[in-house]
């Protein structure tokens, strides 16, 4: 064989060798390719810290029922996550046990009747100052003393009046067992809270109160026409348009304003102001307040806010 012969060879041996080498990189290469799942991230949970778990779970409870957790009931509660490793339907049940269970509850009654009742406290904080039940029933007993009086004096007109806001602040009392028994809905909850005179009281004189409904439940002020509108209703009695629909009294605005989707909006925000310190984006308040409307479940809305990353410090 000739030397030029042995070098053509000996070449085309070399190259071989690198094309099967170069083919090889390319099936290893596409091998790894085909196990990499795209936008896989979800987090693996099972790996936070038992402090932080503790430091969710505190949080929970004083939250929803006003009260840091016995140790027992924190023991129990962070085995419960780990053991299902902190997945947000393990978080969704805890909450929902703090929510709704009826098992006895030493110094709580349940943990049903804790959570409505520091539900209704919450409301209370937010519409009326956090006015006692002690003294609505206080001001309830000075209008009933009127109502009598001007009953005994056959002053039947103005008799039935304070009839009427013992009424309404009656109302308010039966507002916390009537909630917690779904015989009201969130809607009408709000409703009773800005139609008495202890609301009346804090927001004197018709310009603050519609002022005031506005921003408590919607969190803007009125526009001029919905202003106007509202101060017709209220003052003149007359049959005015509001959020398209009609009323002629401060009841009827009341209602109109609870049965908007604005106030779910409301609602919404409420929520994410009181649990993670912000307002809702758009996407969060369209998912949440379909939701509301639908379901008219607002109990599952905090469990959705309370069981995210955010609130639990988790990300």
């Amino acid at each position: 064989m000739e030397p030029g012969e042995l070098q053509v060879i000996l070449l085309n041996n070399i190259m071989r060798i690198y094309l099967v080498i170069f083919f090889i990189g390319i099936l290893l290469f596409s091998c790894k390719k085909e196990n990499i799942i795209p936008d896989n991230n979800v987090p693996y949970y099972g790996e936070i810290p038992t402090l932080l778990l503790e430091n969710y779970v505190n949080r929970l409870y004083i939250d929803l029922l006003g009260r840091e957790p016995l140790d027992d009931e924190m023991i129990n509660d962070v085995q419960f996550l780990r053991d299902n490793n902190v997945t947000i339907g393990s978080r969704d049940t805890l909450l929902y046990k703090l929510q709704f269970d009826t098992s006895f509850i030493e110094g709580d009654s349940s943990y049903k009747i804790a959570y409505f009742h520091r539900f209704y406290e919450m409301i209370k904080i937010r519409l009326i100052e956090g006015a006692s039940n002690a003294y609505i029933n206080s001001e309830n007993g000075n209008w009933y003393q009127l109502y009598l009086n001007d009953s005994l004096g056959g002053n039947m007109i103005e008799a039935n009046k304070k009839r009427l806001e013992f009424n309404k602040l009656n109302d308010i009392i039966k507002s916390e067992t009537k909630y917690l028994n779904s015989s009201i809905s969130i809607r009408e909850l709000h409703r009773r809270m800005i139609y008495n005179s202890v609301y009346d009281d804090i927001n004197m004189n018709t310009f603050n109160y519609i002022n005031a409904v506005f921003d408590n439940l919607l969190f803007r002020y009125p526009t001029v026409y919905e202003f106007n509108e509202c101060q017709l209703m209220i003052d003149n009695n007359s049959t005015q348009i509001l959020m398209g629909k009609s009323g002629n009294s401060k009841f009827d605005m009341g209602d109109i304003i609870c049965d908007s989707d604005e106030f779910y909006e409301g609602l919404v925000n409420w929520t994410y102001i009181t649990f993670l310190n912000r307002f809702a984006t758009a996407q969060e308040k369209d998912e949440l307040m379909n939701e509301l409307i639908i379901n008219n479940d607002y109990q599952k809305i905090q469990r959705i806010v309370m069981s995210s990353d955010e609130y639990a410090h988790f990300d």
